[in-house]
C-alpha cells in the first residue's frame, strides 16, 4: 500500500487521522472539479440551462449503482445534516408524536429534530458504551417505542462512537409497525457497502465527500418512491409549478434551487472511480483494507491506554472511538472544537486528530479514522504520543 498517499494533497508534516470529520479529496477529484468549474465559467448559461440536467442524470445514476438505489430515488443535497432537515422539515406532526432517536445521534441533526418537528416530542434511546453486540444496541432503540412513535432517526454509524448500528433490523422491526425511518448515513458511502433498495428505509441521506472522497459539498438524499410526494427541498425553486411531464415532481424540485456550484455533485462518478482504481481489489479492497487498519489500530489504542475494546469488531467500519482516562482527557475545552489534548497532539506531535466530550462535558472520547493514505506507523506514533501524555506518578 506504499505511495497511496500521494494521491492526496495533505500535509506530509501532519498524521491526518481524521478523515471522518469532513473526508479529504484526492488530487484527481479536484483536478476533475477544476476542470467542470472552468467549463461552466467559460459558457454559463450554456453549462447551467443546457448540460447542467443530463450531467446531474449521469452523476445520479453512477451514484445510483454504488449505493444500490433507482437513480429517480436520489437527490443531491450538499450534506447529510441537510437531508435530515429535508426530511424532518416536510413532514408533519401532531402534539402527541415521538420522534425516536439515539443518545449517539449527530448533535447537529438531533438538534433539527428537537427545533423543526415542535410540538412532537423527541425521545433518545441511550446505547451502551462500550457496546456488547448489536442486538444491545437493537433491544436499546426498540425499548423506547411507544403507539405514539411515529418517526425514527438512526444513525447508520454514529458520529461520537464510530459504531455500525443494525440498521437492516431496525429498519424492518421498525417499520413492520408502521414507523418510519429516517436513516442517518453520513459515514456510510464508501465505508460499508450499501444497498438502499434492499434496505427499504422511507429515507436514507449520507456524505460523498467523506469516505467516497468527492470534494466538500455533495451528499445525497434516497427518498422511497411511496413517499417523495410529501418530500421538498429545503429551498422551492422552479421545479413547483413546473409544467414538465417527462420527469416527477421531485426530480423537478431537487435538481435546480437556485444558482450554485454544482461541482461536487458532479465530480461523485470521478471520485468513485479513483478510490476502486487505487488498489487491486476496487472497493471491496478499499473497504477491508481501511477496517483492518481501524481494526488494528483500536487494538493498539486500547492497549497503549489500558482499556477495553469499545465494541465487538463487526461493529466497526473505518471509525473507532475510544474513552479516555480521566487523568488523560483533562479538563473541558473551553472553546467547542479545541480541545487541549487535541491541540497538543497537533502541535506537539504532529497529529490530527478529534478528541471530544462525550456522552458529559467532563468525559471524552479519542476518535480515529482509517484512510488509504494512513498507515500502521501513524498510529504508533499517536500511540507513543498519548503514552507520553499520560501523567506519571
Amino acid at each position: 500500500m506504499a505511495g497511496l498517499e500521494q494521491g492526496w494533497d495533505l500535509d506530509p508534516r501532519v498524521a491526518f487521522l481524521n478523515h471522518g470529520s469532513f473526508g479529504a479529496c484526492p488530487r484527481a477529484v479536484l483536478e476533475a472539479q477544476t476542470e467542470l468549474r472552468r467549463r461552466m465559467e467559460a459558457e454559463p448559461v450554456r453549462f447551467l440551462d443546457r448540460e447542467l440536467e443530463g450531467r446531474l442524470d449521469e452523476a445520479r445514476a453512477a451514484l445510483a449503482r454504488f449505493v444500490g438505489a433507482d437513480p429517480d430515488d436520489l437527490a443531491f443535497v450538499p450534506n447529510a445534516t441537510a437531508g435530515v432537515n429535508t426530511v424532518l422539515r416536510s413532514l408533519r406532526f401532531e402534539p402527541s408524536d415521538e420522534i425516536l432517536a439515539t443518545d449517539m445521534e449527530y448533535n447537529a441533526c438531533r438538534n433539527a429534530a428537537d427545533l423543526v418537528v415542535g410540538p412532537a416530542r423527541v425521545v433518545a434511546a441511550r446505547l451502551p458504551f462500550p457496546m456488547p453486540s448489536p442486538e444491545a444496541a437493537a433491544q436499546a432503540v426498540l425499548a423506547r417505542v411507544t403507539d405514539r412513535t411515529r418517526l425514527a432517526l438512526l444513525s447508520h454509524i454514529t458520529s461520537p462512537t464510530g459504531i455500525i448500528l443494525p440498521v437492516e433490523s431496525l429498519v424492518a422491526q421498525l417499520q413492520g409497525r408502521g414507523i418510519d425511518v429516517l436513516v442517518d448515513g453520513a459515514h456510510g458511502p464508501g465505508q460499508v457497502p450499501l444497498d438502499l433498495a434492499g434496505l427499504g428505509a422511507a429515507y436514507y441521506t449520507g456524505n460523498c465527500h467523506k469516505w467516497l472522497c468527492a470534494p466538500k459539498g455533495a451528499a445525497f438524499l434516497h427518498v422511497r418512491r411511496d413517499r417523495q410526494e410529501r418530500i421538498r427541498p429545503l429551498v422551492i425553486s422552479h421545479g413547483a409549478n413546473s409544467r414538465r411531464t417527462d420527469r416527477s415532481r421531485f426530480r423537478l424540485e431537487f435538481d435546480w434551487t437556485g444558482t450554485a456550484d454544482p461541482t461536487p455533485y458532479l465530480c461523485v462518478p470521478a471520485a468513485i472511480r479513483f478510490l476502486a482504481g487505487a488498489v487491486p481489489g476496487g472497493w471491496p479492497e478499499v473497504m477491508g483494507r481501511n477496517h483492518a487498519l481501524a481494526l488494528e489500530a483500536c487494538s493498539m489504542l486500547a492497549e497503549a491506554l489500558g482499556i477495553p475494546e469499545p465494541c465487538p469488531r463487526g461493529m466497526l467500519g473505518a471509525m473507532a472511538a475510544l474513552p479516555l482516562p480521566q487523568a488523560l482527557a483533562g479538563p473541558p475545552a473551553l472553546v467547542p472544537g479545541r480541545d487541549p489534548l487535541q491541540e497538543r497532539l497537533f502541535l506537539e506531535h504532529g497529529i490530527e486528530v478529534p478528541v471530544f466530550p462525550w456522552p458529559t462535558p467532563d468525559r471524552k472520547l479519542l476518535r480515529i479514522s482509517a484512510q488509504l493514505y494512513n498507515s500502521r506507523a501513524q498510529f504508533e506514533v499517536l500511540a507513543k504520543a498519548l503514552q507520553s501524555e499520560r501523567p506519571h506518578p
